[in-house]
């Protein structure tokens, strides 16, 4: 369940309830320096996974997480869908590319199955054939900044044109540091895996992020916490970001 302030601030500004969902090593890495490693946890972990794909109405990831993995952002097998149904939403998500300068690959697995919209959000950096590469095997592809993507401005346009009222987003780094960025997310979902990548180069939960002090962090709530064997499954509130009256 969302918290409180997550409710009321939803209400308030139109815009999709927001959950990360990251597996992650016990150094607090999400795939190894070259990126060939980024799919790690368990059957508890991918269980988990489509579980939180079946409360959402999209599922948004980066382009470099849909390039390297053999994913389709989908619901899963019928057991999944069932739980969507249930729930009163689609029986297939939404799916969301993320890419400022439109450099996906149309080979990737993602776009090979067409059960449901495919939506790519770049900017105006996109070369016109790249652009129009990518309308080829896209359902949308909408231009949401001049260098930058909007990210609060095209929340507001998935709730209001496409109805997402829920959005999970699956990463990679780069993707979820600019939403925490913006504060625009209201949930964090954390796998902690049994296992150590080590490199400063290999990628976090939240790149881009620079934190010099601590009234600049992004403060959680911890919600709940499981282990299942060896891994320990993590749910947490995002909070506002800390201010003298704090202490």
């Amino acid at each position: 369940m969302k918290s409180k302030r997550a409710a009321e601030s939803q209400a308030a500004s139109e815009m999709p309830f927001v959950y990360v969902n990251m597996a992650m090593t016990a150094d607090g890495k999400i795939s190894n320096a070259s990126r060939t490693e980024s799919s790690f946890g368990s059957k508890a972990d991918k269980h988990r996974l489509l579980v939180l794909r079946s409360q959402a109405n999209a599922v948004m990831a980066g382009a470099r997480t849909v390039d390297l993995n053999r994913i389709t952002l989908g619901p899963g097998s019928k057991k999944y869908r069932q739980m969507r149904l249930d729930q009163c939403l689609h029986e297939y998500n939404v799916r969301i590319i993320v890419s400022g300068n439109g450099s996906i690959d149309t080979n990737a697995e993602v776009f090979r199955h067409r059960f449901s919209p495919i939506i790519v959000l770049t900017t105006e950096q996109i070369g016109k054939a790249r652009l129009k590469h990518l309308q080829s095997v896209a359902s949308l592809v909408r231009i949401c900044g001049h260098t930058r993507i909007d990210f609060p401005e095209t929340l507001r346009w998935l709730w209001r044109e496409w109805g997402i009222k829920r959005l999970l987003c699956e990463g990679g780094g780069e993707l979820n540091g600019a939403l925490f960025r913006s504060e625009l997310v209201d949930e964090l979902n954390l796998t902690i895996c049994p296992l150590i990548f080590g490199g400063r180069d290999a990628p976090t939960i939240a790149d881009g992020i620079d934190v010099h002090e601590l009234l600049n962090s992004i403060p959680l709530r911890l919600k709940t916490m499981r282990r299942i064997a060896d891994e320990i499954f993590l749910a947490y509130d995002v909070q506002r970001k800390l201010t003298e009256a704090n202490y």
